[in-house]
């Protein structure tokens, strides 16, 4: 009960935040070209190891993600080319995060770890593939967003990871980005294939559907011709009788 009415709170100050933007006539491809900046912020700041202000500046960056759809839909403003620049910047905000956390766990420091930017370098590679597999996958079958790691799961475990960083804390709970690089890597890939698998199977039932539609069509052709026949004879023969 309190979880829901936080919720909707939240959405009603979002919604606020839509209405005011769409009359006040903002461009939403000006919005996503904000947001994609302050994910590039926000990758800045984990490559120099302040990951509880990175955690911060993500929420901000995907409030601008959110934001920038709703109101071009309510200002009538959605356009092809504005799904495109905003599928494209978003791939571009995915990996500008990971590239910061493979530069982190890359220098030289007590947090130096070549596992850490291998499952970086892994969960980044595996959530581009994520998203390019429903791209492609889209242009075959009318929709293929199934899987459990989509881009608002990652977004969230990264969130999670990040504000959990506290490297002097020893509660069971503090520094957790190892382990959601650890769910990321694992779960982008299963994801990927999840969405391989599901393709594979709507593309073969969308032919076996459009090749049963070729040949039951034939089927009353043949058999009306004997039908046709057989009424002209009747009606020969009844004039005949006249």
């Amino acid at each position: 009960m309190f979880g829901t009415s936080i919720g909707r709170g939240a959405q009603r100050i979002i919604d606020a935040m839509v209405r005011f933007l769409a009359h006040g006539h903002i461009n939403p491809n000006l919005l996503t070209v904000i947001g994609v900046a302050i994910n590039v912020a926000c990758g800045l700041l984990f490559g120099l190891g302040y990951f509880f202000w990175a955690g911060i500046i993500l929420i901000v960056a995907n409030l601008f993600d959110m934001l920038d759809v709703q109101v071009a839909r309510l200002s009538g403003r959605v356009t092809r080319f504005g799904g495109f620049l905003d599928s494209s910047l978003d791939r571009l905000s995915d990996m500008v995060v990971f590239v910061g956390l493979m530069i982190f766990y890359a220098r030289d420091t007590l947090f130096h770890s070549t596992l850490n930017v291998f499952l970086a370098g892994a969960a980044l590679m595996g959530s581009v593939m994520v998203s390019y597999t429903s791209a492609r996958a889209e242009s075959l079958i009318p929709k293929c967003d199934v899987g459990f790691l989509r881009r608002p799961e990652r977004v969230v475990l990264l969130i999670i990871g990040a504000l959990s960083t506290h490297p002097r804390s020893t509660s069971l709970f503090a520094n957790r980005m190892p382990a959601v690089l650890w769910i990321l890597a694992v779960g982008s890939y299963w994801t990927f294939a999840h969405r391989m698998y599901h393709t594979w199977l709507e593309v073969n039932r969308i032919d076996a559907e459009r090749q049963a539609e070729k040949t039951v069509p034939a089927t009353p052709g043949h058999s009306s011709a004997p039908e046709r026949h057989v009424e002209a004879n009747i009606l020969g023969n009844a004039s005949a009788t006249r």
